[in-house]
């Protein structure tokens, strides 16, 4: 990886309001997404544009510390939480974007399993939310959720640009690795293995496992804002943390 300090800091807005949307079961993943009339924007990092939140997706395995999508340093984590964005200022819908050069942000968040659930995940996965949509198709509405709440409090992250990890796989997205995982404990990813690629007439057949294989990097250039040649400095400082407009000041750095 390239150490590049001209990578900005992360920056979420919201409007200043907290998330509703829906939680889904697709059959192949779970999925929330946003009321379509509430703007969640991206900005900052490796992109040039603003990107508007379309969805989050869960990939996640059928054992602790296998499930992720991508890999790090040969490590693989239990679950990565995919945070798909499409380019609103060249494009009108994530369908035209995702065909078009800068037309994705994925943003990627790793969990592994560990005592100290993080808090965004916590309203997602509770009992009352993940047993309504036990099979293909189901879905429960979702109101207040704090985005800011999925993000480690400080992080640094790897940039790259690929594609999408489902077909037709176009070339047009711009990833960004979060590089600190969050915690997932062990009765939520339970839970998500409890969960029917089918509908309640058909074989149970679980979710788990539900991530595209290893691709191999094809001389991709892999880019960070931390210097790889300090392994042991701490992320520190305002480029180092998410920068939320309108949000509660904790989390907000100017």
């Amino acid at each position: 990886m390239v150490f590049d300090p001209f990578l900005l800091p992360l920056r979420l807005s919201t409007g200043g309001k907290k998330v509703s949307g829906t939680m889904y079961n697709t059959g192949r993943h779970v999925s929330f997404r946003p009321d379509p009339l509430q703007l969640v924007n991206v900005s900052g990092g490796p992109l040039l544009y603003s990107h508007r939140l379309q969805e989050i997706r869960l990939h996640f395995g059928s054992e602790d510390g296998f499930g992720s999508e991508h890999w790090i340093d040969g490590e693989s984590f239990s679950a990565e939480v995919q945070l798909i964005h499409y380019n609103q200022e060249l494009y009108p819908n994530i369908s035209e974007a995702s065909r078009n050069p800068n037309g994705l942000a994925v943003i990627s968040i790793f969990a592994n399993v560990g005592p100290s659930p993080n808090p965004f995940l916590t309203r997602l996965l509770n009992r009352e939310t993940i047993t309504r949509i036990s099979y293909k198709n189901n879905a429960y509405l979702l109101h207040d959720l704090s985005l800011e709440d999925l993000y480690p409090e400080t992080f640094g992250f790897i940039t790259y640009q690929g594609s999408m990890s489902t077909p037709p796989c176009y070339e047009t997205v711009t990833w960004i690795l979060i590089d600190r995982p969050i915690n997932i404990t062990s009765v939520q990813i339970h839970s998500l293995r409890l969960l029917s690629q089918n509908l309640p007439s058909q074989i149970f057949r679980s979710m788990s496992d539900n991530s595209r294989p290893l691709q191999p990097l094809l001389q991709r250039s892999l880019r960070s804002n931390r210097d790889l040649r300090r392994p042991t400095r701490r992320c520190k400082g305002a480029n180092y943390k998410l920068h939320v407009d309108g949000t509660r000041p904790s989390k907000t750095v100017v």
